[in-house]
């Protein structure tokens, strides 16, 4: 009876529950509910979605608003409801924008850091790959701002090795690989095309740009000092040697050294001996592996040939070989014919016709003096570096990582699928990509500037500049050269990196070494370094100046002397030297 009457009240109830649902003022009082909380999430979800917007292109955002707060969860749970607005997608994309941006720079962090690994070895085999940067090896596209150093040590040792009996190396009219191309090796009319230009004796590979570009004849000079230091026989008995090992003076810097090896040179040529560089302190260091260490051969391939030096070595231990004047070295010469002695005349005197493109306050320079020594080192210094080792190599593409990684990685990733590393295609080289394309030059941000800037001690031999003189003969390159935005800049001086650093529309390069502070010695500097560091960097520094499009320095420096000579033997006579100062121009 109890339960009975329980069950009549509930259907009372809902009855009268019914009556008044059905009633007009109930309903009205239900939609006003219903109303006000659809326009209170349309005001709280415009708070919310206040923190960034874009209007015509231009972003605004609020830092003192933080959507991911507690209005906005509850916008969230209201997203359930019959209203038209959504705030939960305009959070999401919002955050999706935010989160492409960011995926952005780590995508190029991450290109960094694995092209980083490569280039150091710190990471070996696919599996520690994997694991460390959650990808692929295969997946990862070339930097172009690197060399293949260890493919590029390879082909020029085989463009320096004479091929059989013939009389020079593969010297024809392709670059790098494309006279290995499998296909042109089986054409008997292109191996005859081949034997023809090697027994002729084509020009030199090492040489960039035609004639006009480079000094007069240097593509004949370089061949014919190439034949004279690679005897086809080292044991012939009238092949003569001159050993000689770098000079090692106190106060004797990088500069100083390849001077007096340009001297010894000249007069290995004169006498008709074959130059044979011994003791080479500044590469007597732990950089420098097995027979490389304390040789040239560390950085540059060595300015003969192994026979021709093992015999030389020979003959040195021969008291009747120093008798006969067989072999010969540095002792045998005085001071004064290193360093100023008579410029070979095998090419006869085309420095006599040599137009220089150098100018000193908005004036070109009609004729330097010693122009005959000028040309001469120019020719000497381009040979004995005329091919880079692959320890050398290396040191660049670690100079071209740090400075260009970065860019280099962003310009690359545009080319690359949206999802990379997730979506990464691992097409197979082609042709083209193996023969042709693999010989060119690392890629460098160009036009590039190479500025040189010498002070410190260098006061008490020459009238130095402050950097401020230098950048205006910047402004002037640009001034022709609007889209010239580029400097590296080579300097021992602490003081201008920070002036350099207030050159904010420039966009500017250095090695990242410690650098001299006030006006302490260059070779307390150096001693500072260590002999590693103190020989990496300016070698580094060297190349890269002799391949810029443009130079500043100044003609009182040896350094800035053979920087110009370097240049104009490599296809950059029109491209000019603008010098700071005038003094001691040779």
């Amino acid at each position: 009876m109890e339960a009975l009457n329980q069950k009549s009240l509930e259907r009372v109830v809902s009855q009268r529950a019914l009556q008044m649902g059905s009633s007009f003022s109930c309903q009205i009082c239900v939609l006003g509910l219903l109303c006000g909380v659809c326009l209170t999430s349309l005001f709280l979800a415009a708070l919310t979605s206040f923190g960034s917007f874009e209007f015509a292109g231009i972003s605004f955002s609020s830092t003192g608003f933080s959507p991911r707060n507690s209005t906005s969860q509850f916008l969230n749970d209201v997203t359930s409801t019959d209203c038209e607005f959504k705030p939960k997608e305009t959070e999401r994309r919002v955050d999706l924008n935010q989160s492409e941006t960011k995926t952005d720079d780590e995508k190029i962090s991450l290109l960094y850091s694995v092209w980083d690994a490569i280039l150091t070895g710190s990471v070996n085999g696919e599996r520690e790959f994997l694991k460390r940067f959650g990808l692929n090896r295969s997946s990862v596209p070339n930097a172009p701002h690197l060399e293949n150093c260890r493919l590029s040590a390879r082909v020029n040792k085989r463009l320096d090795t004479r091929i059989n009996n013939e009389s020079f190396p593969p010297w024809t009219s392709w670059k790098g690989l494309l006279d290995t191309y499998p296909a042109s090796a089986a054409n008997e009319q292109l191996r005859h095309f081949r034997h023809h230009t090697m027994s002729e004796g084509a020009y030199p590979p090492w040489i960039t740009g035609s004639d006009e570009e480079n000094y007069p004849l240097t593509r004949k000079v370089q061949r014919d000092i190439w034949i004279h230091q690679h005897p086809s026989n080292c044991r012939d008995p009238n092949v003569r040697f001159l050993v000689a090992d770098w000079e090692r003076l106190p106060g004797f810097g990088i500069g100083a050294q390849i001077a007096g090896m340009c001297g010894l040179l000249a007069i290995a040529i004169k006498e008709k001996r074959v130059l044979v560089t011994n003791y080479y302190n500044r590469a007597d260091h732990d950089g420098c592996k097995g027979s490389s260490r304390a040789s040239w051969s560390c950085y540059f391939f060595p300015e003969t040939s192994q026979e021709c030096r093992d015999r030389a070595f020979e003959l040195m231990a021969d008291k009747e070989a120093w008798k006969k004047g067989i072999v010969t070295g540095k002792d045998n010469y005085n001071s004064k014919v290193i360093w100023a002695g008579q410029t070979p005349r095998v090419w006869g005197d085309p420095w006599t016709y040599l137009q220089p493109t150098t100018e000193i306050n908005g004036s070109l320079i009609a004729y330097h003096r010693k122009m005959d020594r000028r040309w001469w080192r120019a020719q000497a210094v381009r040979y004995l570096m005329r091919f880079r080792t692959e320890y050398m190599c290396g040191l660049l593409n670690d100079a071209h990582h740090a400075a260009f990684g970065k860019e280099a990685a962003k310009m690359v990733l545009t080319s690359l699928p949206k999802d990379w590393p997730k979506e990464a295609t691992n097409n197979p080289k082609s042709d083209m990509e193996e023969f042709v394309w693999a010989s060119h030059k690392p890629w460098i941000p160009r036009p590039l500037l190479s500025m040189h800037v010498r002070m410190g001690d260098k006061a008490c031999e020459m009238k130095v500049v402050e950097f401020e003189g230098y950048m205006r003969l910047a402004d002037r390159i640009r001034n022709h050269f609007p889209h010239l935005n580029s400097v590296w800049l080579s300097t021992e001086m602490q003081e201008v990196i920070d002036k350099a650093k207030l050159y904010s529309n420039w966009n500017l390069y250095y090695t990242n070494v410690k650098r001299q502070v006030g006006n302490m010695s260059m070779a307390i500097y150096e001693e500072s370094l260590g002999r590693e560091t103190s020989t990496n960097y300016p070698l580094v520094n060297f190349l890269m100046a002799a391949e810029a499009d443009f130079f500043i320095g100044a003609l009182g420096s040896t350094w800035c002397y053979l920087i110009d000579g370097m240049r104009n033997t490599g296809g950059k006579v029109m491209a000019g030297y603008l010098s700071v100062n005038k003094d001691r121009f040779w």
